[in-house]
């Protein structure tokens, strides 16, 4: 019988693979050395380094370490030797985009960088092996045990992830997987290019009678996606839970949790002074309507609450799509130090795109489950 995937495994590979996005983005690839130079394998010291760097890339990889080692770390497996397989993976991670940043100009590699990604997945690591040496990770798993059924990895995963897509900042409170604007970017250059295609002109004409500029909502639809928004993640919840009080808690949970991370999102993007500027006369009472129909439905089954939870997140994405695109974006960037968070940005961005459509993945996996002890 194999072993279940742990939400901590899952996690590690998502996070690992914003690692590789922030470390690698921009994209601009050149390779001034070639691509099998041995030149590529030697990493520079740096002449001079700032006191955000060194901390930034401490604590970047400290989360990587952590959740390794506790994808790891299982019942009989050495303690010492989890933290092992953490560092070592961690830093291999690191040797690797340090010798890619090579064919990024934008990017400057260093051995300085690689030993402290390396030092920071140990510390996190040995976090982890600490808390681990104290019971508290056995504890949770009898707590989790009791609020979630078994095969909720998946789930635990993407609610985890939830919050860090609520960061980037959005036209309407929750509205993730607004991918519209790009698609419709991409169907613009898609024309652009065509026009100089004869085989393709009419496509070029077809594409070029296609409205693709949102339009801007009204506050009806506005309060529609943000319940829609919350109900996403309220379903998500309701196919690993059993029906009962413990749902309703989950879910004045995830109303909490939303409020928080919008909230954190609006002040680090305009300001602390702003932070409460994306409560419009619509936000409340749409958390507020979203908690009531979700509590109203907490006592359904796993299968029927993934059978909603598809209605959900499909009318939250078509509604995305119709929304304008945020204003303050650009602004928003120039503010953070000159753009030094962008990659962050990029992060959560990512994030915020895929998350609705991860969900989808998730929830149709539960709906077609043929076994109700398998939800």
């Amino acid at each position: 019988m194999t072993r279940p995937i742990h939400s901590s495994a899952l996690l590690a590979v998502a996070y690992a693979a914003l690692i590789v996005y922030a470390s690698l983005y921009p994209f601009d690839w050149h390779h001034p050395q070639g691509l099998w130079s041995l030149a590529l394998l030697n990493l520079p010291w740096p002449r001079w380094w700032g006191g955000f760097d060194v901390v930034a890339n401490l604590l970047g990889y400290m989360p990587l370490g952590a959740l390794v080692f506790a994808a790891a770390m299982h019942p009989g497996r050495n303690r010492w030797a989890a933290v092992a397989v953490a560092v070592v993976l961690s830093s291999l991670l690191s040797l690797a985009m340090e010798l890619t940043q090579n064919d990024l100009p934008t990017r400057a590699p260093s051995a300085l960088d690689w030993a402290l990604n390396s030092a920071g997945a140990g510390l996190g690591a040995l976090l982890a092996a600490l808390i681990d040496a104290t019971g508290l990770p056995h504890r949770w798993r009898s707590i989790r045990e009791r609020w979630l059924v078994a095969g909720s990895a998946s789930a635990t995963a993407l609610l985890v992830l939830w919050p860090v897509g609520l960061l980037f900042p959005m036209p309407v409170p929750l509205a993730l997987g607004q991918v519209w604007p790009h698609v419709a970017d991409a169907a613009a250059a898609l024309g652009a290019w065509a026009e100089g295609v004869p085989w393709a002109a009419s496509w070029a004409a077809a594409l070029a009678q296609v409205d693709l500029a949102p339009s801007p909502l009204s506050l009806l639809a506005e309060a529609t996606l943000t319940a829609f928004g919350l109900l996403a993640p309220c379903m998500l919840v309701f196919t690993v839970t059993r029906p009962g009080w413990r749902r309703v808690a989950l879910v004045l949970g995830a109303a909490t949790l939303g409020l928080t991370a919008t909230t954190l999102s609006t002040a680090l993007n305009f300001g602390p002074q702003h932070a409460l500027a994306w409560l419009t006369p619509s936000t409340l009472p749409a958390f507020g309507v979203a908690i009531l129909v979700a509590s109203a439905v907490a006592g359904v089954s796993r299968r029927t609450a993934a059978a909603l939870g598809l209605v959900v997140v499909t009318a939250l994405l078509a509604l995305s799509a119709q929304a304008p695109a945020d204003p303050y974006f650009a602004e928003s960037l120039q503010a953070w130090e000159q753009g030094r968070f962008i990659r962050f940005h990029g992060l959560a961005q990512w994030v915020g795109w895929l998350w609705p459509f991860a969900l989808l993945v998730h929830l149709l996996s539960r709906a077609g489950a043929r076994v109700e002890g398998r939800l």
